[in-house]
């Protein structure tokens, strides 16, 4: 793989950018792997990757039944942040968004991450007492954020509107080092050292059939053949209860369609990310100037991946009292993601009742900033049997009661 650099593109450009390699191999399958990586999403490749620089495990397929990154890994909003009440779930996301930090650097790949910060508005005094105790709790956990005041977040923040008579802004909860990265170069950095180790990334690849001997995995049916292996990893977000069907077992999950919008692009008039969980809607801008807004969730389980009328009004009416400019602008595009939720809010990285079959699934509406920690914690997993980062979140805990409710930090879309 050649390295990407300034020398790089000078040195292409002579040569009318005729000598670029692939960024990444299209090989055909192979007839086994040591591992099987079901879903070609930010998940997925974060733990090939993974499993390869931190356990040097690279016989290895990702398979993606459609395009790379064409599920919720192109279809979220990039909102980075690590602010969880929880000690697993604030492990798990602040080593994720240190991993965001050097991941450029790491893949050598722009996946240009901006730590802008993110301000998670208290708009009545149940949000307030909430985010101070979130606060108390990420001090003892390590993780640096703070209550602020109506006007530091006015500061921040000059078009937003302070003074509202519906939700009036009371404070809020910051986090300095959080931020957005670029969905899409998230997992094209990943697929390019995926196939740079000697993975392949195969791509309009479903998988049709989990095939088992007994009680363990032996490979997987797909519509380009069959393929054995030693183990399996089922990352697929929204048709986890799906492809966990396949291997003979059900999950505590429901998926439902999560909306997002766009608006035409305007001058930098923010540069932080703002989430209001009374309102249920966020935005932050991005770098060519949309204002990118998100919701909440359909109320009902559906597997459609467009936008809806009714979620456009309820999110941008109530987003218009809080930021005023946004009734001025026009809408780009709307697009959904289908989202697999948790009674307790909180994912499942997990052993299944097959043996050799891996399960990361359940982030519901906060998948993305968890990206690279997933990978690291799932990687770790599947090559040791267990990772300290996912020792809380078995499927296990649903049967004996032991949940991690994280229905405040993540109760919106974000």
């Amino acid at each position: 793989m050649k390295r990407y650099s300034a020398f790089a593109i000078a040195r292409e450009a002579l040569r009318y950018h005729t000598g670029w390699d692939r960024a990444w191999r299209a090989p055909e399958p192979k007839p086994h792997y040591d591992v099987i990586i079901i879903g070609g999403g930010g998940h997925g490749l974060a733990t090939a990757y993974h499993l390869g620089k931190n356990h040097g495990i690279t016989n290895v397929a990702i398979l993606e039944k459609g395009w790379l990154g064409g599920g919720n890994t192109g279809r979220n909003t990039t909102i980075i942040r690590s602010n969880y009440l929880q000690d697993p779930s604030a492990a798990l996301y602040e080593k994720s968004r240190s991993l965001y930090e050097t991941m450029s650097q790491d893949l050598n790949y722009n996946v240009m991450f901006s730590p802008r910060g993110v301000i998670m508005l208290a708009q009545t005094q149940h949000e307030v007492r909430g985010y101070q105790r979130t606060a108390h709790a990420n001090a003892l956990q390590g993780v640096k954020t703070e209550f602020i005041s109506p006007d530091r977040v006015k500061q921040l923040v000059p078009i937003i509107n302070i003074d509202g008579p519906r939700y009036p802004v009371l404070g809020g909860l910051w986090q300095a080092r959080g931020g957005t990265a670029r969905h899409d170069a998230v997992a094209w950095g990943y697929a390019r050292a995926c196939s740079d180790m000697g993975m392949d990334v195969i791509q309009q690849c479903e998988v049709t059939a989990i095939k088992r001997d007994g009680g363990k995995v032996t490979g997987v049916s797909t519509t380009r053949g069959e393929i054995t292996c030693g183990k399996v990893g089922i990352v697929v977000a929204g048709n986890s209860g799906h492809v966990a069907g396949l291997a003979g077992f059900r999950l505590p999950i429901e998926s439902v369609a999560l909306q997002a919008l766009v608006s035409e692009p305007i001058k930098p008039c923010m540069d932080v990310v703002v989430m209001a969980n009374t309102v249920h809607g966020y935005m932050s801008q991005s770098d060519k100037g949309e204002m990118v807004i998100g919701g909440g969730t359909d109320g009902y389980n559906n597997y459609t991946q467009r936008g809806s009328f009714h979620h456009i009004e309820e999110t941008v009416r109530a987003l218009v009292e809080t930021f005023p400019m946004v009734s001025r602008l026009k809408m780009l595009r709307q697009w959904g993601g289908i989202v697999d939720i948790t009674g307790d809010r909180s994912p499942i990285l997990s052993k299944t009742p097959v043996d050799g079959v891996f399960i990361n699934c359940g982030w519901g509406t906060g998948g993305f900033k968890a990206t690279p920690g997933s990978g690291w914690a799932m990687a770790e997993l599947m090559a040791k049997g267990r990772s300290p980062l996912t020792d809380a979140f078995g499927l296990e805990r649903f049967r004996e009661g032991r949940f991690i409710d994280e229905s405040v930090a993540a109760g919106v879309a974000h």
